[in-house]
């Protein structure tokens, strides 16, 4: 790499990699139990309802076996709930998350100004929310986009001004407890995470971030996202993720719900940067209604190990749904994603676009399930998944699973596996590149689905956090 490179990589590495000392208001003891989730609903001051809710999923939780029959998942042997720490509330004088940076303390403040949160909050964006441990620290919107009726706060914030919607919506609808055992546990020991509400008819032309923090060592953090966009609204959703590297493993089980209404569209995408002794086992789902429009932008890289596969149940005629995702493994790593899509009525549309890239030993793999049901007639889908090793040692599997119950239909699956060729190295090289910036042109261009969808602040952060990876490995 060139010496600029190599400062913007330290630079990056850096901005992610720190660690800071915080004291915390509340800190739930280590494990789960009935106990522990009675005390994180006191210390929310929760309606009975969600404790009913929380006591439910802790139920199914406790029933449920670990998944371990899928071929070539992730080892989950080392993920022991018991060690982990559910829920930690920063000692911050806000609950509910301050309106000025100034209010926060001077630790987290440094936190999220090293990850670069208030200069996006001013550049590009609608809306900001940051969450430190189990809570949302800050949370700010427009005044021009409130004027409108647009809804931006914390879920815990939400259960309380907005309980109707809450009630009707959370975990009834699109991610039962009963899902998985991981939604199970998130459950049972949610916290945090951020509430949108898009009136009908309102676009929100900038999009809304949130950014989700784990600062302390053996934790597990648990937000949860719920989206609704009303009829032909608009909105573009970003989530960031990242945390410092530790001796001991942390777990990030987070759940996401959107419900997109008839005519309306929602992007929602994710640049997760989790450090490697991270377990990142989320559950999203989204439900789209008639010639409404889900939109899925994934990058997924940094983690022990990912178990991430968005769905999108595509209820009414002329409904559309579009994946892309890019996943990088490097040694000891295995980032296991894909997408699920259900085309429940005629005239659906799906596409699936997966980007993998492995070195070191690392194992990508594409696991992805589109099924259409009987009466589904004039839907469509097409599935594309590359993969791009560097190394003979480096792994990658492509599963896609087809079950097509209607035959007017249009289906189509391309899979593409390789390694960096000599001959391109030698043309870019034969242009004035030395080898490793030639490499490194070469993965930009085949991750360049991904980052041409997201503004230009955050398809930079990508590419340098794709370098960041990549050092070591060339050559």
């Amino acid at each position: 790499m060139s010496s600029d490179n190599n400062l913007e990589s330290t630079d990056t590495e850096a901005r992610f990699e720190f660690k800071k000392e915080q004291s915390s208001a509340f800190e739930a003891e280590v494990g789960l139990n009935e106990e522990t989730v009675r005390k994180i609903s006191e210390d929310k001051d929760e309606p009975e309802w969600m404790l009913d809710r929380r006591l439910r999923a802790l139920e199914h939780y406790q029933q449920m076996p670990m998944p371990s029959d899928w071929p070539g998942q992730p080892d989950l042997s080392e993920v022991n709930v018991e060690d982990i720490i559910p829920y930690i509330r920063p000692d911050i004088e806000a609950r509910g998350g301050a309106e000025e940076w100034d209010d926060l303390p001077d630790e987290i403040q440094d936190t999220f100004d090293k990850l670069g949160i208030p200069e996006a909050e001013q550049q590009a964006l609608s809306g900001v929310g940051a969450q430190y441990e189990s809570e949302i620290v800050y949370q700010n919107m427009q005044e021009q986009w409130e004027e409108k009726g647009v809804v931006f706060m914390d879920m815990d914030k939400a259960v309380q001004e907005h309980p109707e919607l809450v009630r009707e919506y959370f975990m009834t609808k699109s991610v039962p407890p009963s899902d998985n055992k991981f939604a199970a546990l998130h459950g049972a020991v949610w916290s945090g995470g951020s509430f949108v509400y898009i009136p009908e008819g309102v676009t929100v032309q900038m999009p809304i971030q949130a950014y989700f923090r784990m600062n302390s060592e053996g934790m597990g953090q648990f937000e949860h996202t719920l989206i609704i966009a009303e009829e032909n609204s608009e909105v573009h959703y970003i989530e960031g993720c990242s945390a410092p590297q530790y001796a001991r493993h942390n777990l990030h089980s987070g759940g996401v719900e959107v419900f997109v209404k008839e005519g309306a569209h929602v992007q929602y995408s994710t640049v997760q940067n989790w450090s490697k002794n991270t377990y990142n086992l989320n559950t999203k789902r989204a439900i789209v209604e008639a010639d409404g429009t889900m939109e899925w932008i994934s990058g997924s890289m940094g983690s022990k190990a990912t178990m991430l596969y968005p769905a999108t149940i595509l209820k009414g005629p002329g409904a559309t749904d579009n994946h892309i995702t890019i996943a990088f493994a490097g040694e000891g790593q295995n980032i296991d994603t894909g997408a699920k899509v259900y085309h429940n009525a005629p005239d659906t549309k799906s596409t699936i676009e997966s980007k993998s890239i492995s070195k070191d030993g690392g194992r990508t793999n594409y696991r992805g399930l589109v099924h259409i049901s009987d009466g589904a007639e004039n839907s469509s889908t097409n599935v594309e998944c590359d993969a791009l090793m560097f190394d003979n040692d480096s792994t990658s599997d492509t599963m896609p699973y087809m079950e097509i119950q209607e035959s007017q239909v249009d289906v189509a699956h391309e899979a593409t596996v390789g390694k960096i060729g000599d001959e391109d190295v030698f043309y870019l090289q034969s242009r004035g590149l030395d080898d490793d910036d030639a490499k490194q042109m070469i993965v930009a261009g085949f991750i360049e689905p991904i980052t041409e969808e997201l503004p230009i602040e955050y398809a930079v952060e990508l590419n340098r956090l794709i370098e960041l990876e990549m050092e070591g490995s060339l050559g």
